[in-house]
Formats: structure tokens, sequence, C-alpha cells
């Protein structure tokens, strides 16, 4: 009897543990931001138009490319139309074994720019790998100086013609280390997962925001385009797969500011279908649990950088644990109370029934958003789980083939 009793109280600790958890990842943390953040400014020691043009930063763009023959003229455009100093900026494009028409497309802009270089690499390599390379050719030309700036971007994103100078107008202040920027996403369909995708980035931007303006230590940039001081870039492990939350963390590692700016506008087309957005949470998610073992020594929640770390990343990629934990603990305390018993049958239906009952009205045609919206969460956290048993069997090579966009 008293053992009976002990187990039920350990499952609802576990059950009642679970949904705090995921509560303040989810909903607590990012409103407890928006009320402390809500009177702060980002940074206010900027260079401005005013200043000498020759003492602004050099700026290294910095960007890998493997078959992007769709975009890659559009790409180019963007980064020649920035209003920033022409003399500050060279361009550095890592072909990563194209076997369309990309290298072709860039080789025509180098004969007409001379500060854009092309580099192809005959062997597929991977994002990482390749930008590793570029960092030692960027600095090889100009040496890693205080007011030497990298910048990195992806072939799929465009840039307002503003951006390079919004962002490196932040580097004037010592303290700030890397910025991101504002990146808005287009193509939304009702009819597919985009329109969930948006929504939650959406809300990762304004998070992200927040945490730069209360702290400094923004959680991650969104990897297609932020810039960051050349003497701060430290290696990717060839076998990592999300680059960007390594760099920003190394960063914040050596006790430098990670902020991003909103009015540094960039646009990516959002994934469309659910199949190919699983695809790549399921990369993400691997990459993320290559992350948090790498900087398991910042995992302290009663520091700041902690704290913030645990309840925007580490609590959300966990999650779906919790799910399973606050699953399990209904399906054993449920004859306990009304309540457990109505509980066990609600997360049943939720978790398992509304993704069904969406999957089957997508394919006459019929789009409910609340139900896209709770199908996307549950497939997003099958994804995280996933690649956390992947990251388990080990990742050998950080190749991956980009995502299909709208």
């Amino acid at each position: 009897m008293y053992l009976l009793i002990g187990s039920l109280t350990i499952f609802h600790l576990l059950f009642w543990g679970g949904a705090l958890l995921l509560v303040h990842t989810y909903i607590f943390y990012p409103l407890l931001l928006k009320f402390l953040a809500r009177n702060s400014l980002v940074n206010t020691l900027k260079y401005n138009s005013k200043d000498d043009p020759s003492d602004l930063p050099t700026i290294s763009i910095l960007m890998a490319a493997h078959n992007e023959e769709a975009v890659i003229d559009q790409k180019i455009q963007s980064l020649l139309a920035q209003d920033y100093p022409i003399d500050k900026v060279s361009i550095y494009i890592g072909s990563d074994n194209s076997t369309d028409t990309t290298n072709a497309i860039i080789d025509s802009y180098t004969q007409l720019h001379k500060h854009i270089h092309l580099y192809p690499f005959s062997t597929r390599q991977g994002k990482p790998c390749i930008i590793n390379q570029l960092v030692q050719k960027a600095v090889l030309q100009r040496p890693v100086e205080q007011d030497h700036l990298f910048l990195m971007t992806d072939a799929s994103v465009m840039l307002s013609t503003d951006v390079i100078s919004e962002l490196a107008a932040h580097f004037k202040n010592p303290e700030i280390g890397l910025v991101d920027t504002h990146m808005i996403y287009t193509g939304s369909q009702a009819s597919g997962i985009s329109a969930s995708e948006q929504n939650y980035l959406s809300g990762e931007v304004q998070l992200k925001s927040n945490e730069s303006k209360l702290w400094g230590t923004m959680i991650g940039p969104f990897g297609g385009c932020f810039m960051m001081r050349s003497q701060l870039y430290f290696p990717v492990p060839k076998n990592f797969l999300v680059d960007d939350f390594f760099l920003a963390m190394k960063v914040l590692q050596k006790g430098y500011k990670v902020i991003n700016e909103l009015s540094a506008k960039c646009f990516e087309s959002v994934s469309h279908e659910i199949s190919e957005e699983f695809k790549r949470k399921k990369r993400i998610s691997t990459g993320n649990f290559q992350n948090l073992n790498h900087f398991k020594g910042l995992l302290n929640p009663f520091k700041q950088l902690g704290f913030a770390l645990w309840s925007h990343k580490v609590l959300r990629w966990l999650g779906p644990f919790f799910i399973i934990i606050m699953l399990v603990s209904t399906w054993v305390i449920s004859s306990s109370s009304t309540f457990f018993i109505a509980s066990s049958i609600l997360l049943t239906v939720v978790v398992f029934g509304i993704p069904l009952m969406d999957k089957l009205l997508s394919v006459v045609g019929i789009n409910i958003s609340i139900l896209r919206n709770i199908r996307y969460f549950f497939a997003m956290n099958l994804a995280l789980l996933i690649g956390f048993f992947k990251y388990l069997k080990g990742v050998k090579s950080s190749v991956w083939q980009p995502t299909k966009r709208t």
C-alpha cells in the first residue's frame, strides 16, 4: 500500500515537473523577457554615417554554396547592392563540389569584380569545413585586427541594402562580439507547414531581440546571415552540424556580447513541405546535442548565461522527453483521480489524435491552423527525439542537402 502511494507520488511529481518545464521554456520565459526588456536598448555606441569611411571596419563576406544555381545570381546581386564602402568589402565563396552551373555564375562575377573570390572544391566537405578554409584565405588577405569583421551568410538568404552597415555599426562598441540580422521568412502557404514554421520563427526573432536588449546574450543567431569579429572566430569541428550556434557560444564563452539588430533585414523563403522541414529539424537537433555536450560547462542555471541557455534552448531540446514522461505518468496515475483520467485522455488525443486528424484533413484540402500548429509542434519534438539518438550514434560528417523551400 505504502509502496503504491509512494510510486503514485513520484509520477505526480514527474507529470507536474514536465508540465512546468515546458510552460517555462515556451511561455513563461518569453513573457518574462518581454516584460524585463520593454525599455532596454540593444547598443548605443555605434559607427554612423558621419564617421570617416576610412575608419570603418573591413568586411570579409564568407559563403559556402552547393548547387545553388537557382539563387546564387540574386544572392551576389544583393551583396553588390550594399551601401557599405566597396573598398572595405571582400567576398569569398567556397563552392562545395557543385555540379550544376553555380561555379560558372560565380565565375562570371569574378571577372567583373576583383573583390569577389571563388574557391571551387572538388570534394564535398560540408559547410563548416568550407567556411573554416575561407576564414584562412580571408585572414591571409586581411590580417586579423580589431576592425576586421566576418559576415557569414547563406546563398538562399537575400539582404536589404543596409544590412552590412547596420551590423557593422555595432562593432564600435568593443564589448560586442557578434551581431545577428532580423530574418524575415516569405512564401507562407496555408496548405503546408510554412505558416506554423513562420509563426514559430517570428516568436524566436522577438525572444532573441529581448535577450539582446536585456543581457547581450542572444542564444544562437539565425545562421543565414550574421557578423562577428574575425579574431573571435574559432574553427568549427568538421563533424558539427550547427555551426552558427557553436560560433555564437564561443563568442559568449570569451566574454563578449552577442546581440541582434532588427533593422538589418534579410529574407528567406520558409520551408513548405513538412517532410523537408522534418529532415532539417532532425539534422539541427543532432547538432544541438553536439553543442550541448561541447558547452556543458556553461550550463550553471544560477549564472545569467546558463539561465538563458537552459530556458531558451536546453529545455526545448529536452521537450520530447518531458512529453513522454507526462504521457506515461498520466497513464500510470489515471485511476487516482478524475483530473488525471481526463488528463490522460486529453494528452493522448492531443499527442496522437490531432496530428493524425490534421494529416487526414490536409489530404482532402482542409487546413485548420490550430490543428496544423499542434501537428507541427509534435512533429518537431519527434525530430528532436530522433536527433538525440542520431547524436548518440555519432556524427562523422557535416555534409547535408539544402532544404527545399517555396
